[in-house]
Parts: C-alpha cells; structure tokens; sequence
C-alpha cells in the first residue's frame, strides 16, 4: 500500500474497531464497567447487558461481542457519498446523497442482528437529516439548526480529514460546510475540528502534539478551551487507567451532559458558544496520554465509559491515521468484521482513491487559479 492506503485504512478500521470495542461500556461509568467485566476491558466483551433485548426498550440493540454501531454505520455510508460524487462535498450533498444512503437501501445492521434501513438505527440527532432534508425540504445549510447538539456529526466525518489529507484547514472548512446540514453550534464546530485532526494525523511526519495543535489552532470557542484543558491534563498523565477523574474534571465545565449521564437537566445539548461535546476533547485527551499509540487511544475510550463508542472511534480513527493499519491490532480487525459481518478494510481503500482523484482535480483548479492570477499582477 501506499501510505495513503496505509493512513486511510488505519484511519477508516481504526474507527470502527473503537466503536465495536467502546459499544459494550457506552452509557456506563468506569467503576460499573470494572464491576461488570471483572476489571478493565482489554478486548471485545460481551454486552454490558446480559438481557440487552430487554433491558433498554428504547434501544434494544446488540451492543458488545464485537458490533460495530451507528458510527460506523454513518461513516461508510459517508464514505459510499463520496465514492458516488467523486469530489467535495457540503451542505447540499447531505441532501442530495447522504439522504438515499439512510433511506434507499436495506443493509446488515450488526446490532438489529438483520437487514434493515441504516435510518432504522441510527439515533434521533441522524434520522433529524431526513426529517428536515427529505421531508421538511429544509434549505441545507441551515437545517441543523435545531437539532439535538451533541457529537453525532464528529462521529462519522472522518472521511472528509482523509480527502482533504494532510490540509486541517481545508478539511475543517469542508466538513464545517457539510455539517450544517445536522448540527449547529459546538457540534457542528466539533465535526469541522475532528475532520482536521484527522486531516493532520494523515499527514507524513504528524505526531499526537501535531494534531493537537492543529485541532487548537482551528477550534473556536467552548471547544477550543475544552481542547485546550483537557490535553494539558492529559500531558501529566503516564497510562489511561488512572486518567479519568482528571480529564472529566478538565471537561466538567464545557460539557453540558452531567456527570449521571442518563438523567439530564434542561440545558443539556442546547446551543453555545461556551460549551462543547465531551467526547472529542477525550478522544484528544486519550491520544496525548498514548503518545500517538492506538491501542491505549482506544482502551483509554473504552473504559472511561459514557459516549464510549463516539470517544474510543474518534481516538481509534486519528491513531489509526496516524500509525497506519498495522498499528490497529489484526485480531481486532478479524474479530469485529466476522462479528459484525462488515469488511472494515475495503472502505479505507475506496475512500484513499477518492482523495487521490479529488486532489488531482484540486491540482488542477489551482494551477488554473494561479496562472489566472499571476496575469492580473502584472505591470
């Protein structure tokens, strides 16, 4: 592989094998998942939930024994967009082919254990899409204004860091554009910052500091300052277990989801300029406190609990760039594609060669611009 086969791939399986990993614990905090795997999660667990048909009505879904969930569901679905369009994509493209991939085609949905529509899965912040673009007829730009904010577009927008490869600047811009069309406010801004961390990570050279500091530079707002203190935090740490009172301390003030994550006050995931999502500045925190290393990236997530899928798949996906598919363990690749019968590999590639075709037509209108503008700087 190239290297930018090998980034795309680490990136695209690493995400889906923090996601699958980090399904079993979401929801739960650290001391219950310690009670209820009998220490900490080192691997693909059984659900948290013996009974998980029954234990959660409202989402009876197969979390744990290797699912992967609607992160992944979501990020190749955005991955099969791009594959379609062949080029960048915005607000617009959201309605145009996001839409039909959430509702023209029945796929395997590992946690339905059957084939259904992904729209039948994902959660009430990703079927707002289709509320408003296929049957509000909302203008896209503006029609994530409203919705739920939390980090349901920075779950899936990897993709875009990996067309824009190693130009933060133009993948925060781009998925910026395209999230507009989902989220508002420090959500949608968290989807323009991990689409440039990833952007970074893809980079030949990039570190965990590198990214870190391309996220600070490109962040504004609540997000930035949660940026900013949980990676301080995290630099005074040695392993991920031991870290989590520090960094939910760090978090604590910018999050709008308290600390019972399940019961929640009136201000929860409403607009602001002085909050962010949590699991972000996390998945950040996580990959300082690694070093770059993707399996404490992802274990880090996966036992801090809470949004322990969106956590452990967006550290899984900036490690998993930037150490290329080796550094995601094969036995977890092998065993959460079986699990969920998903190739977790194949997406990375096709999503390498539409960065590879997009920068050539990137090239191309450049150079174009270039010489356009040289003629009008001359005396």
């Amino acid at each position: 592989m190239t290297p930018l086969e090998d980034r795309a791939t680490g990136c695209v399986a690493g995400a889906a094998v923090g996601d699958a990993l980090g399904g079993a614990t979401e929801g739960w905090t650290s001391e219950q998942i310690v009670q209820r795997y009998g220490g900490r999660v080192e691997g693909i667990v059984p659900p948290f939930n013996e009974d998980w048909r029954n234990a959660r009505p409202i989402a009876p879904y197969h979390k744990g024994d290797g699912h992967i969930t609607d992160d992944t569901l979501m990020t190749h679905a955005l991955i099969r967009v791009y594959e379609k369009t062949g080029g960048h994509l915005n607000a617009y493209s959201m309605a145009e082919h996001l839409v039909p991939e959430l509702m023209g085609e029945r796929r395997w949905i590992p946690e339905l254990e059957a084939e259904a529509l992904p729209l039948q899965r994902i959660f009430l912040a990703e079927k707002w899409i289709v509320a408003r673009l296929h049957y509000g007829h909302v203008d896209p730009r503006e029609a994530g204004v409203g919705n739920i904010v939390n980090c349901g577009a920075a779950m899936y927008v990897a993709p875009v860091g990996i067309v824009n490869a190693a130009d933060p600047d133009a993948a925060y811009a781009e998925a910026v554009d395209l999230a507009g069309a989902h989220q508002s406010s420090y959500g949608r801004e968290a989807a323009g910052v991990m689409a440039a961390a990833v952007a970074e990570a893809m980079r030949p050279g990039a570190t965990a500091d590198s990214v870190v500091a391309a996220c600070l530079r490109l962040a504004k707002d609540g997000t930035r300052a949660a940026i900013e203190a949980v990676c301080e935090a995290a630099a005074g740490l040695g392993h991920w277990d031991g870290s989590f009172e520090a960094l939910r301390a760090a978090v604590r003030p910018y999050d709008t989801v308290a600390d019972t994550y399940r019961d929640q006050g009136l201000g929860a995931r409403r607009p602001s300029r002085v909050h962010s999502i949590e699991e972000l500045p996390l998945a950040l925190g996580f990959l300082v406190i690694a070093k770059g290393d993707y399996r404490d990236t992802v274990l880090g997530g996966v036992n801090y609990g809470r949004d322990a899928d969106s956590i452990a798949s967006m550290g899984g996906a900036i490690a998993g760039a930037l150490g290329g598919l080796a550094s995601v363990p094969a036995q977890w690749v092998e065993g959460v594609g079986a699990a969920s019968r998903t190739d977790l590999v194949a997406p990375g590639h096709a999503i390498a060669g539409v960065a590879r075709r997009v920068h050539a037509g990137d090239l191309v209108r450049r150079r174009a611009h270039e010489s356009a503008f040289a003629g009008l700087d001359r005396a």
